[in-house]
């Protein structure tokens, strides 16, 4: 009873934070992220590491590893020491993806949702899953505060996740591209994907944490959070030319598309990636920008921003000159096939 009492709540709490237009809500029943000075009773750190280590960015190997979720600390845990912490659809939506082979990912047991947030496809992914709840199936709806999962540690890495260090770890992303298993099949030749589209490879981060503030900032207010306008005033690293006028990134995110500047003749589109990679706005151009130009000519890299964020290693100074990497480039083609 104590569960459906607690479920009904979190529910109820959802719902009212979608009114206030706070599409998110915490996915699991630790709530300290909202206290300051609590934060190491929220997130669980990499071993021999503070609480930074579990959040959003370059956390972890001295700045130059990207961490892309939330590593939530667990607040309940069974006679054994294992969690049992209900996890939670963060947001109404739809299964979009499970992973009950812990075997096959670093994510071990992982879920995928869909969620139509601000005129914007969104997804939610809930990793290192101790249980997936009974019966939950793909296409299956879910209302913002719905159990799907108990949080767990598993994982396929070969040092795994002690018990202590139990957690959820969270992500929300946005899609690189629907066409990712023939883009990884002509990138990637040879190389295994066991989760097609679904892989994490194919879902770029954008912070919880930041979104979380945001919302809870907003409600303060008695303001709506925009998750469009967050999303766009997001720090860009640099900016690209991309040589298609069929950038259907472009077509699936139209709210990150300059509106002030859509031309019938569009040769491709100047876009603002963010530290991690996201096209947070896309600048349809014409033919003659174009010109001497291959498919991707970087325009512009701010030095500031990628000194607080050089993990993703897209650009690169030699010399005096700014470069894409080898990675950057590959992203590049990702978002563009």
């Amino acid at each position: 009873m104590r569960r459906c009492k607690g479920l009904l709540l979190t529910i109820a709490l959802g719902q009212a934070a979608v009114a206030l237009g706070q599409p998110f809500q915490l996915p699991t029943p630790n709530e300290a992220i909202f206290e300051s000075g609590k934060e190491a009773d929220y997130f669980t750190p990499t071993i021999g590491r503070t609480w930074p280590s579990g959040t959003f960015g370059c956390v972890r190997s001295e700045g130059w590893q990207m961490h892309e979720g939330l590593d939530i600390k667990c607040t309940q845990r069974d006679a054994k020491g294992e969690p049992i912490d209900p996890v939670s659809a963060a947001a109404d939506g739809t299964i979009a993806y499970i992973n009950a082979k812990p075997g096959l990912s670093n994510y071990g047991k992982y879920i995928v949702m869909r969620h139509k947030i601000d005129k914007l496809t969104v997804y939610s992914l809930y990793a290192h899953l101790r249980i997936i709840e009974r019966g939950l199936s793909v296409g299956q709806a879910k209302k913002s505060g719905e159990i799907i999962a108990t949080m767990g540690r598993t994982t396929n890495t070969q040092q795994g996740i002690s018990r202590e260090r139990a957690h959820l770890h969270f992500e929300i992303c946005l899609l690189a591209n629907p066409n990712f298993s023939a883009w990884y099949r002509n990138d990637l030749p040879g190389q295994r994907n066991d989760h097609g589209r679904w892989n994490g490879q194919n879902l770029i981060g954008i912070d919880p944490w930041k979104v979380f503030l945001g919302q809870h900032k907003a409600k303060a207010k008695r303001q709506a959070f925009s998750l469009q306008k967050f999303i766009r005033n997001q720090p860009v690293l640099c900016r690209v030319l991309i040589r298609t006028p069929d950038l259907q990134w472009a077509k699936r995110h139209p709210g990150l598309v300059d509106p002030s500047t859509t031309r019938n003749d569009i040769a491709g589109y100047e876009v603002s990636l963010d530290p991690n990679g996201v096209p947070v706005r896309c600048v349809p151009r014409e033919t003659p920008v174009f010109i001497d130009s291959g498919p991707f000519k970087l325009l512009y890299v701010d030095p500031e921003v990628y000194k607080l964020a050089p993990c993703r290693k897209l650009v690169f100074k030699k010399a005096q000159q700014w470069v894409l990497t080898a990675r950057g480039t590959s992203h590049l083609k990702l978002l563009a096939f």
